[in-house]
């Protein structure tokens, strides 16, 4: 049986039905974003920390270790909690992580799904 592929989208793009569970993945709520939006879940504790989002900003030169930073954060003891169960719910089908960055590629939310469909 192939693994549920970990979707990524923005926060601002419209539920559809291959979405499955839809969770967000930033520690704030996005500046602008709709309270109403379809959500099934905020793992803020999954978040980059201030310090390391910081220093990133969203500079493409920076994203090989941004990534490899934050998946080194995402190994510490409250965030592996967080993690298991995100995975559980990937195993249990669609799993879509939301995020208000502007380029998905970039994103932790990026880094996050590939966290999760790694064996």
């Amino acid at each position: 049986m192939q693994p549920t592929p970990v979707r990524v989208a923005r926060l601002a793009d419209p539920a559809g039905p291959a979405d499955g569970t839809r969770v967000l993945v930033e520690r704030l709520w996005p500046r602008g974003a709709s309270r109403t939006v379809v959500l099934d879940g905020w793992y803020r504790q999954l978040a980059p920390s201030d310090e390391l989002r910081t220093w990133y900003g969203h500079d493409p030169d920076r994203f090989a270790e941004f990534a490899d930073r934050y998946r080194a954060e995402l190994g510490e003891p409250d965030r592996l909690a967080a993690l298991a169960r995100l995975r559980d719910l990937a195993a249990g089908g669609p799993l879509t992580l939301l995020t208000a960055s502007a380029t998905l590629p970039l994103s932790q939310a990026a880094v996050l799904a590939g966290v999760l469909a790694a064996p």
